[in-house]
């Protein structure tokens, strides 16, 4: 990837991209736009969980109709909304330039506070079963949320040396805990872990096409999500 130096409209010297990948045909780029938007880093989560509660028949089949509803607005107010949220904040008080994280500095701050919502699920799921027995979470769905914190967390230490890609780094959470999911359950997790590594190629190539990742980035990005996928886990099932 080349780059180049140039002053912006605040008369700031800004490091300019170019993209490594040939420029596609407007409808590739606009699926692969939507794609994004789709996948984005804040939804991936939040689908897991959905999968969890209405998909996968046993982890949450002893719950009522309502209880499950909270468990998803609990996923979806903590993975999602205030993360968004806090963007939104940030942009409007100009302490970032884009929404859209376009360089490291604008991350820095969205990634330490979306690790602090990250974490807050985790502690209330990590100990739901003392607060509250009719809410117990299972220990899988505790080991997203703390995978999704360390991610976080990572992907600012990344952050440091190199513009990680985000989107890479949910789609490694995303296939490396279909694979933990298949691995320890007594079901045939072949379709999921097959639509979960087709979604992550889709994301991935997206990003390449719309974005001026560099390989380095999104395969880092990858291997950051499954790393935080392994380093919960062991800790869960250590712990837990």
């Amino acid at each position: 990837m080349s780059t180049r130096m140039m002053v912006d409209e605040q008369n700031q010297l800004q490091e300019i991209r170019e993209r490594e990948f040939p420029q596609q045909p407007p409808l590739i780029r606009v699926l692969a736009k939507i794609l994004s938007y789709l996948f984005h880093p804040v939804f991936v989560p939040l689908y897991i969980v959905l999968f969890m509660v209405y998909i996968h028949p046993y982890f949450f089949t002893g719950m009522t109709a309502w209880d499950k509803t909270r468990v998803v607005m609990m996923a979806g107010l903590m993975f999602t909304f205030f993360p968004v949220i806090t963007v939104l904040l940030l942009k409007a008080l100009d302490f970032i330039n884009s929404v859209y994280l376009h360089n490291k500095r604008d991350r820095i701050i969205p990634l330490i506070a979306c690790g602090v919502w990250y974490f807050w699920i985790t502690y209330i799921w990590w100990n739901s079963n003392k607060m509250d027995d009719s809410l117990a979470i299972p220990r899988e769905a505790v080991q997203l949320a703390l995978a999704t914190f360390i991610s976080s967390w990572i992907g600012l230490m990344v952050n440091i040396k190199i513009k990680v890609s985000l989107h890479a780094i949910s789609m490694g959470v995303l296939v490396a805990f279909m694979f933990s999911l298949g691995l320890s359950q007594p079901l045939q997790f072949g379709s999921y872990i097959s639509i979960a590594l087709l979604i992550a190629g889709l994301v991935c190539t997206s990003r390449f096409i719309v974005s001026d990742h560099t390989q380095q980035e999104v395969y880092g990005g990858l291997l950051a999500g499954a790393l935080s996928v392994l380093v919960a886990g062991w800790l869960i099932y250590r712990v837990f």
